[in-house]
Order: C-alpha cells, then structure tokens, then sequence
C-alpha cells in the first residue's frame, strides 16, 4: 500500500473507522440493497459495501445535484481524474478513507480493473447521449452502469465449495448471472426513475419501443398517463423481469453464506417492478418502493430458496 504524499498532511481514519463510513453511506442511500448485506459475513458485508460506495460516488461525478450545474467540460474532465485516480487505487495508492477500504478489498478479494474501468466509461456516455435509439443501445449502457457490478462482487461473493472441490470440478462462470442481475437492477431503476430522469432531460426507455407503442417523447415529457404508456410499461416490466430470471440460474452456484443475501436482494428489487403496477405505472407522481414491513416477510422465503443448489 503506497500513501500519496500530496495527502500526507491530512490524517487518514482507521480501516476500521473508513469501512463504517462505508456501512453508514450504505444504509443512508441503498436500504434495500443494504438489508440484504446485513444477511453475510462481516468481512463479506464490509467489502460489499466499499464497493456500493466506491460506485457512487463514481455516479456522483455525473449525478449530483452539484454536478448537474457543471458544463460537459468539467464533467469530462472530472471523469478523466476519477479513473486515473481508480488505477492508482489498484496499485495501492491511498489518498482517502474510501481507498483505504477498496484496497484491502482488493487485497483480500483480488478482481480486475476493468469492470472499474468500464462503470466510469458508462458515466461518460452520460455526458452526451440522453436518447437510446434501441434496447441494444440501452444494454449497452445498462452493462457498464450496473452490470459490472456483478462482475467487482462476484468474487467476494465465493463459489460453493461442493461444486469445485472434487478433482474432475471445473470451476463454474458466474459471470454472465452476475451481470444480467445487474442490468435487471439498473432496468428496474430506470422504470422507477423516468419521471426525475425527464426532469434532467434523460430519456432511457428506447426511442424504438416508444414508436412501437405509440407513445411519443412529447408524451413522456408531459407525463402523460394513456392506455399507450400502461402498455409500454408493461413491456418494459417484462423485459426487466426476464433479465432477473436469467440471473437467477447463476445464484446456485454462490458459496452458502452469499445465496440468502443475493436472493434476498434480487427478489426485493424484483419486487420494485411489483410497486410500479400497483402505480398503475404512475412513475411521473409517485416512487415505487417495497415498504419495510414487505422486506422482511421476504427475507423466510429467500432464506428457503437460498437452501436449495
């Protein structure tokens, strides 16, 4: 680990004291991602929840409230410092709390840069795309933002050792599972967000899909409630849903202490596509959420889930 001396005058906290940041960052943004952490280990828990914060505040560099002010300019080059900041970060260099904890996340959980790499190059196309001609587009988008989460978790997740630890085991890919649970997630946020992301000019449901249903950008714009935008939003929950299943079939593979946990939080955010219809798909003015009470009667049901390979 290599402290940079330009900081050297400020006291860094202890890994101790940066990691609770962390859990308290957590909590404070992502409740229903954060009752699913609590589910693991302490050491996965705490590596899980660097990462969610490492993430954010990448997606702060675009989305904050104070970064919204900034011309693209700015925006570019703040992005510009970030990943230089990220592939020092993985050659241990330390300049705050949060790289404190990301490295001995590394240390502890060895991962590429890439998937880092790749979230900050899907804050770039921020910078200028605002429209998604096709789905194709928007997954696109969707696998840089999200689904390279899957890919800087997976190996704090861990494998079951049943499955790899006869001699004829070949180590079994989660990859593609983690990632269709990301992009599933960052679909379910899109749903529940068009209405704020229409407020920043973003619209992220696909221009294609619009024309099919007959629903146009003046629409969207107005917040408009028709049976064309109830059928819309049907599809779009569809979609979302399948990219849930197909991240399911990689949960199995998942060491014992993060199934109920995954399951946990992939049914949860499921359960946001659930809220939206009992909107009627009103995103424009109401925010669809799971209430706490819901989460909780959940967690048995992941719990049995959880128990089967």
């Amino acid at each position: 680990m290599v402290f940079c001396p330009v900081r050297s005058i400020a006291v860094l906290p202890s890994l101790e004291e940066a990691y609770e940041s962390c859990r308290v960052e957590t909590e404070r943004w992502a409740k229903t991602f954060y009752l699913g952490t609590l589910l693991m280990p302490p050491p996965k828990r705490r590596a899980i929840w660097a990462i969610y914060v490492w993430c954010r505040r990448t997606d702060e560099l675009m989305d904050s409230e104070e970064a919204q002010k900034l011309p693209v300019e700015e925006l570019s080059e703040r992005l510009n410092i970030w990943e230089e900041r990220t592939r020092s970060l993985f050659k241990g260099v330390v300049f705050d709390g949060l790289d404190l904890v990301m490295v001995d996340v590394i240390q502890r959980y060895p991962q590429p840069l890439e998937p880092y790499l790749e979230m900050i190059e899907g804050q770039r196309m921020d910078l200028n795309q605002h429209r998604y001609a096709t789905f194709a587009d928007l997954e696109c988008y969707c696998y840089r933002v999200a689904g390279t989460v899957g890919l800087m978790t997976q190996e704090v997740m861990g494998l079951d050792p049943a499955y790899i630890s006869a001699p004829w085991s070949s180590k079994p890919n989660t990859s593609d599972a983690a990632v269709a649970l990301g992009i599933a997630n960052q679909l379910t946020n899109i749903l529940r967000d068009v209405g704020e992301d229409r407020a920043r000019g973003r619209i992220y449901l696909p221009q294609e899909d619009l024309l099919r249903f007959g629903y146009s950008e003046a629409d969207l714009l107005a917040g408009t409630l028709n049976a064309n935008w109830n059928a819309l939003m049907a599809f779009q929950l569809q979609r979302a849903r399948q990219w849930f299943a197909r991240s399911e079939s990689g949960v199995r593979w998942l060491a014992a202490d993060a199934r109920w946990p995954v399951w946990a939080s992939l049914r949860l955010y499921r359960g946001i596509l659930d809220a939206i219809e009992k909107l009627n798909y009103d995103v424009f003015n109401h925010r669809a959420y799971v209430p706490r009470v819901g989460k909780f009667l959940d967690l048995p049901v992941s719990y049995v889930i959880a128990q089967a390979r």
